[in-house]
């Protein structure tokens, strides 16, 4: 099936060959993607979407279903799909390796955006009823506990996951690692994203969509715009604001047309918003010269998390710091290192009789 993504760096469509023609079931995928846009779904949630379907649609293509004909067993057939390796060979070269087949979260991710997918198809008449299984998110048999026992099991939320995936926690980083990572950036608009994720818990999408007008450096805070258009205000140290102050002095265009914060600094885009490949390339570049290969945005951001819950701050402090929709969220972070445990115990045990 030859399908692939197109966008113009905001509209996220599937596209198919020339000869293959565009099929209903594409059609309607489109017309999803398009519905998206429309609700202002974020641009990494929609292009995140359209990869997702993609993926199902080539399964579907594989096996001979069409949209309007899959039910509910086709969607564990489509889950233990994504768990087969793939095999990465061309007309003339075999690799010996395969692929690893797909995550448990990214397969959970996958079957969401299907989920959504029916969703839309059986609200525009499509099909008759969404095939997609919607597993309730509470635990097995157990009755609800707590300020939501009172809701009736009629009326809970339906959810969940299909896959089991391993609860792990956020991955933080060594002091080594960073300031190994900081000493070879050569810009000051490389450090001061850096900083920004480490000193301002940003996502890296957040960091990238920085508008000028959202710095206020008398007060040393910024103002965040994340995930579905939640804002938020956001301290952040000194450092980062040195680093800012030199790279708007010396290194960003005077005649940038954007109001983005962060832009190209050389080559035919100079002077342009910074992309996600932009700072993907960044930060593989300077992993490899630094020798620190575990930094990465989000690690950035996990070891501020980190670092403020260890030292003690409020947890609803800190959700609103870093921008989370479930306290659950921001609970990952409530975690003490190996060391820290160990001196509390033995700090207990010199106080016990025993």
């Amino acid at each position: 099936m030859g399908l692939r993504v197109a966008g113009d760096g905001d509209v996220f469509l599937l596209a198919a060959d020339a000869a293959a023609g565009q099929s209903d079931d594409v059609a309607m995928v489109n017309r999803f993607l398009a519905h998206l846009k429309g609700r202002n779904f974020a641009r990494a949630t929609r292009r995140a979407y359209a990869y997702d379907v993609l993926n199902f649609l080539r399964f579907l293509a594989g096996h001979g279903i069409g949209l309007a004909e899959v039910r509910p067993p086709d969607l564990f057939d489509y889950l233990d799909w994504q768990t087969q390796p793939k095999r990465t060979a061309g007309s003339t070269v075999v690799r010996l390796c395969e692929r690893r087949g797909a995550a448990p979260a990214t397969q959970n991710r996958r079957i969401a955006a299907v989920r959504a997918l029916f969703e839309f198809a059986e609200i525009t008449g499509v099909v008759t009823t969404s095939p997609v299984p919607a597993p309730r998110r509470t635990s097995g048999l157990r009755a609800r506990r707590g300020l939501l026992g009172h809701i009736p099991a009629r009326h809970r939320r339906p959810g969940g996951r299909l896959v089991r995936q391993q609860q792990l926690l956020p991955e933080s980083l060594e002091l080594a690692e960073v300031e190994a990572f900081l000493a070879d950036l050569g810009t000051h608009r490389d450090r001061a994203m850096v900083l920004l994720m480490l000193l301002g818990g940003l996502r890296a999408a957040e960091v990238r969509g920085l508008l000028l007008a959202e710095v206020d450096v008398g007060r040393r805070q910024v103002r965040v715009v994340g995930k579905c258009g939640r804002e938020r205000v956001v301290p952040v140290d000194r450092p980062f604001f040195a680093e800012l102050a030199a790279y708007l002095r010396l290194e960003r265009p005077a005649d940038c047309a954007t109001e983005q914060c962060f832009v190209v600094l050389r080559g035919p885009t100079v002077g342009q918003p910074l992309t996600e490949a932009g700072m993907r390339r960044i930060f593989r570049t300077h992993r490899a010269r630094s020798g620190a290969a575990r930094v990465r945005p989000h690690r950035l951001r996990h070891t501020y998390g980190t670092q403020l819950a260890a030292a003690g701050i409020d947890l609803l402090v800190l959700r609103d710091l870093m921008g989370h929709a479930s306290p659950e969220t921001t609970g990952k972070y409530v975690h003490l290192s190996a060391e820290t445990l160990a001196a509390e115990y033995t700090a207990a045990r010199k106080e016990s009789p025993w």
